[in-house]
């Protein structure tokens, strides 16, 4: 017995057709709706672009109640510490891999003296000027204004871990510093300070739009400060359980140029309120 095949287009499907020897036909159907599947599959791939041009791009701003602009710092992975041949380099800097799941907003410039007044109702610093950055503020100062300012806004806003301040102080660059190729153009450290706070957002910010990451005032961290990073690859690391320190960033106007590098770390008496040290926020996004 000898068959032969065919195939036929339907107006919403397609047939295959057996012819036997004996001349009978036999038909094997499979038929669906193209109208509709081409629809849903439109309507999907629609969905999906519209929830990928959701995302806010890096360092894309918004304002809160008290005119803090929050910028926008993408998940995503970036080394954490310094090479070895890196110039000013210290022993606590040991470079590891660091992944940060979540995306997450921090303040375009530290908190200034007048954002402090506007939540805590009485100003704070050694030195005197609405945009000049709160300085004299011991880490729980920092955390109970962040703990009033979430309270005020209804979101969570917390002084931001240790990775994640390097992460968006490096902005996805691996150098020094990130800000600009010479660090008078993006700080006020020793060379230029004058012994003295400047307005915040003078200097040059970096690829994320973040102002005075090096110099001006150092900024405090959530984490105790550990003397070693961890051996091995770390998600979203907030440090050690306990410790003697918090981790301070940034170096201020104080500072030598050494103590501004992305990956320079200090480790700080909790209590202590020094005119070199203030913060800024972060605020979790859902």
């Amino acid at each position: 017995m000898t068959s032969e095949w065919g195939f036929s287009i339907l107006d919403f499907g397609f047939a295959i057709e057996r012819t036997t020897g004996d001349g009978q036909l036999t038909t094997a159907s499979l038929s669906f709706h193209v109208a509709r599947f081409t629809l849903c599959v439109l309507f999907i791939v629609g969905l999906g672009c519209v929830q990928a041009g959701d995302a806010p791009k890096p360092g894309e701003t918004v304002t809160n109640s008290v005119g803090m602009r929050l910028a926008y710092i993408p998940a995503g992975e970036a080394d954490m510490g310094s090479p070895g041949d890196e110039k000013g380099r210290e022993d606590d800097e040991a470079l590891h891999r660091v992944k940060l799941a979540k995306p997450f907003r921090i303040g375009v410039t530290e908190v200034t003296q007048a954002q402090w007044k506007a939540v805590m109702g009485q100003r704070r610093g050694e030195f005197e000027g609405d945009n000049l950055p709160v300085e004299s503020v011991s880490w729980k100062d920092a955390v109970a204004f962040c703990e009033k300012l979430s309270k005020t806004e209804g979101k969570t806003y917390r002084l931001p871990t240790e990775a994640e301040w390097e992460y968006a102080c490096r902005a996805g660059s691996a150098g020094r510093f990130s800000a600009a190729d010479k660090l008078t153009d993006a700080a006020w450290y020793d060379d230029n300070g004058e012994e003295k706070t400047h307005p915040v957002a003078a200097k040059k910010p970096n690829a994320w739009g973040l102002y005075d990451m090096h110099g001006n005032v150092a900024e405090w961290c959530g984490d105790y400060y550990a003397p070693k990073y961890p051996a091995q690859a770390a998600t979203d690391p907030t440090g050690p359980a306990e410790g003697t320190g918090r981790v301070v960033r940034g170096g201020s106007w104080s500072s030598f140029e050494r103590g501004c590098r992305c990956a320079s770390r200090s480790n700080v008496n909790q209590a202590h309120q020094m005119k070199t040290i203030g913060f800024r926020v972060v605020m979790e996004l859902p």
